[in-house]
């Protein structure tokens, strides 16, 4: 799964992760597995990609308040806390604008499970 594009992770002006050349097809997909986990199994979400020289260049962390996005690049810059909800539907949009790209390309889209 080795389709890479510019990632971006924004709370409103602020930018969280910046990456040139990110596997976006590879988080996608475990992003979709992550979602895909029962409630009590799904705890944090942390990438860990073979293309990444460490786990965590994207995580998204439940807190008190609720889920963040950050990185372990940038282990200060965290997203704003939003419900589960919130998140669970930003991520299916890209997960959704993934599969989409990746189909316009010419590859299969079933390479990215649906949600």
């Amino acid at each position: 799964m080795d389709i890479e594009a510019d990632l971006v992770v924004r709370d409103g002006d602020q930018v969280v992760l910046a990456e040139k050349l990110f596997p976006v097809a590879e988080l996608a997909h475990a992003l979709v597995g992550w979602l895909h986990r029962p409630d009590a199994e799904r705890g944090d979400f942390v990438f860990d990609s073979m293309s990444c020289a460490e786990p965590g260049v994207v995580r998204m962390v439940e807190s008190a308040e609720g889920w963040r996005v950050g990185s372990v690049f940038a282990p200060d810059a965290w997203t704003s806390p939003v419900s589960w909800d919130a998140l669970a539907a930003q991520v299916g949009r890209f997960v959704a604008a993934v599969r989409e790209d990746v189909a316009e390309i010419g590859v299969r889209p079933g390479l990215i499970p649906g949600l």
